[in-house]
């Protein structure tokens, strides 16, 4: 099926109709356990659905369809599927650039957690390939990006970093959540992992928690999914299942999303309480022209600064009506929040550490006139 376009893909890979059945969506395997064919004797390879479960088996097809891999995993979360790789791939007294914009949980995942396990790390501006290539060490094993970031939509160039790891020996992730696979494909650009929370766009309507891990080379992927089983954080069948149908109307839910959010940076980069826009599809951001050549779109997330500060930051959020304040995003309904005290607060004092006066949105697909018109009388 790899010649079909995405959106074809979306909908039919790893979802052939049920044998048993001809049921056309994959069944909700809830077992924990399979009837085995004498001792031994696997019936189509599963025995426990921690090992393996044809749900999850579904998306994981799926997700390694649609990132252009050889092999897909799905975990519980999108911090699950991150520690899988840093314990597959890592040892103590290895090295890893991380991002100077990054999820606040990843940032809280290597210095709270596996700093403690003597994995070092160091951070640059992934946005310019000669600060990255300035961090590296002998002990460089990994290279971690997001592209768009969370939450100051920084882009990176996949091509260039993923040749500045490879200099060095070391491998590139690039976390490609805010993109999602239909607008960003980061493997045909030289990643060697990307890693999603499919919490976010991939399931699409804020009812399930997900991750994600995508490999091209078939060898990592075997020993991603021995740690996957070792360590047991799995996505549940019916997560599985929910993850899926979110998938199936991805292409048409980002289309919808870039376009929202588009009419939205340019009705706040002309509203005069607003001193930034940080969109990169905005023809003055410093990463638009490799967003434009990287990316199908441009996505919906945005985030913008306030001439009032921190407090008139927060009371924006407090004043919206359909953007809903709370954590999270990629769901077909708006979010509002506020970085530096939500999703980012675990940054707070280090070089990860967000302004006071930013406010993040993602912007769903609701009308768009009404989503203007929700943040105009906050601003106001």
């Amino acid at each position: 099926m790899t010649d079909q376009h995405f959106e074809t893909l979306a909908i039919h890979a790893g979802q052939e109709p049920d044998a048993a059945t001809g049921a056309v969506v994959p069944p909700i395997y809830q077992v924990s356990t399979y009837k085995q064919d004498g001792v031994g004797g696997l019936r189509g390879g599963y025995e426990y659905s921690r090992s393996a479960n044809p749900t999850r088996t579904a998306l994981e097809e799926n997700l390694a369809a649609l990132e252009g891999g050889s092999r897909g995993l799905a975990f519980a979360s999108g911090l699950a599927a991150e520690d899988c790789l840093l314990r597959t791939v890592l040892t103590p007294g290895d090295h890893v650039v991380i991002p100077n914009d990054a999820y606040g949980g990843t940032f809280r995942l290597f210095s709270k957690v596996a700093e403690r396990w003597d994995v070092r790390w160091s951070v640059a501006d992934s946005s310019d390939p000669d600060a990255v290539r300035a961090a590296l060490t002998d002990r460089t094993k990994l290279v971690w990006v997001e592209t768009p970031s969370n939450p100051l939509l920084g882009v990176t160039d996949i091509a260039r970093v993923a040749d500045v790891a490879r200099s060095a020996g070391a491998r590139l992730v690039v976390d490609n959540t805010f993109a999602s696979p239909y607008l960003q494909q980061p493997l045909a650009l030289g990643a060697d992992f990307v890693v999603h929370s499919t919490t976010k766009y991939m399931g699409g309507h804020s009812d399930v928690v997900g991750g994600a891990l995508v490999t091209a080379d078939a060898a990592l992927g075997e020993k991603l999914a021995f740690h996957q089983n070792a360590m047991g954080a799995i996505a549940g069948p019916f997560d599985a299942w929910l993850v899926m149908r979110g998938v199936k109307t991805l292409a048409v839910r980002m289309d919808r999303h870039s376009a929202n959010a588009a009419r939205v940076a340019e009705m706040l980069q002309a509203h005069p309480k607003v001193s930034a826009v940080l969109y990169p599809g905005l023809p003055g951001h410093p990463g638009h022209e490799v967003a434009a050549k990287q990316m199908r779109a441009f996505g919906g997330m945005i985030s913008f600064r306030v001439t009032g500060g921190e407090e008139e930051a927060v009371a924006v959020c407090d004043r919206t009506k359909l953007f809903t304040l709370g954590e999270s995003l990629g769901g077909v309904e708006s979010l509002i929040e506020h970085p530096g005290r939500m999703t980012h607060a675990s940054a707070a004092g280090s070089l990860l550490e967000v302004p006071g006066d930013l406010v993040r949105l993602s912007v769903g697909i609701e009308s768009v006139d009404d989503l203007l018109a929700d943040l105009t009388q906050a601003l106001a």
